[in-house]
């Protein structure tokens, strides 16, 4: 019963997601370590919840990592025991910021509309 874990990627081809973890692992690599090691937690349903998972509404959830700065992925589940990462960020705060949350919305919308069914 495990789930898997894929990054949304635009439509010419972009991945966000990845884009933020290879700045990450250059900047901070010892955090990047511990994100990854987190997206990979996240294939196991035990770690969908406090604290290492957040529910933020609309369909999305946050897997957190506090570090020298706080480190979040943006996510949501999809049919089939997939999990999209849509958004990644950093800040020194614990709310996220409302244009985080409104790019994570709208491209959770871009791979829903996508990739219907």
């Amino acid at each position: 019963m495990e789930f898997t874990v894929e990054f949304y990627e635009t439509q010419d081809g972009r991945c966000p997601v990845r884009d933020f973890l290879d700045t990450l692992k250059t900047s901070d690599p010892d955090d990047f370590a511990a994100v990854v090691s987190g997206l990979a937690r996240l294939r196991d349903r035990q770690n969908h919840r406090a604290p290492m998972s957040k529910p933020l509404g609309d369909g999305l959830l946050e897997l957190r990592h506090v570090g020298k700065l706080n480190t979040r992925v943006l996510w949501f589940f999809q049919k089939g025991r997939r999990i999209i990462a849509v958004h990644g960020i950093r800040n020194k705060g614990q709310a996220i910021a409302a244009r985080d949350l409104a790019t994570a919305s709208a491209r959770r919308a871009d791979w829903l509309r996508r990739h219907a069914s």
